[in-house]
């Protein structure tokens, strides 16, 4: 019960690069333990290993988890094995879609993920005919892209 609880307080915790997603939409969140002694530790794994957000990412952890009752808590981060856009929940992808960034292609080993894609549909109007701008966009996980149906730019997250 108290690690449904913990696990369910460390959920609400956003990514603070794109506010929609929560952790657990991204996969960071990985476990949530609470022991007898009312102790939780709250395991996470970056999207890569120097993302900047994940400082801000354990403060909110922490707060979110005293908010909900747990006064002794440690986040711990592992990087084995390493996060892939694989753990993207099918709700995270959506959410992305929604804010306008075009989520990444499934099955991170596959070629359009190693290799990259040239077109991936426009999270605004649906069109495949688009084109990649660059291999960096707003975030070093992000590639911008331009529409070529709506003339939109956005955003897409890359595979890893």
């Amino acid at each position: 019960m108290k690690t449904a609880k913990a696990w369910e307080a460390a959920a609400t915790v956003c990514d603070p690069e794109i506010p929609v997603l929560t952790i657990e939409d991204l996969g960071v969140l990985r476990d949530v333990q609470v022991a007898e002694s009312g102790a939780a530790v709250v395991t996470i794994t970056p999207t890569y290993s120097g993302c900047p957000a994940m400082l801000v990412m354990e403060t909110e952890i922490l707060g979110a988890m005293r908010s909900a009752g747990f006064d002794d808590v440690r986040v711990e981060t592992v990087l084995s094995p390493a996060w892939t856009t694989d753990w993207l929940s099918d709700a995270g992808r959506e959410k992305l879609r929604a804010y306008g960034i075009a989520p990444p292609v499934r099955a991170s080993s596959s070629r359009q993920a190693l290799f990259g894609k040239d077109s991936v549909d426009c999270p605004q109007c649906g069109s495949c005919n688009t084109e990649r701008v660059s291999e960096f966009g707003s975030t070093a996980c992000k590639a911008l892209y331009r529409c070529k149906a709506c003339a939109e730019p956005f955003d897409y997250f890359k595979c890893l």
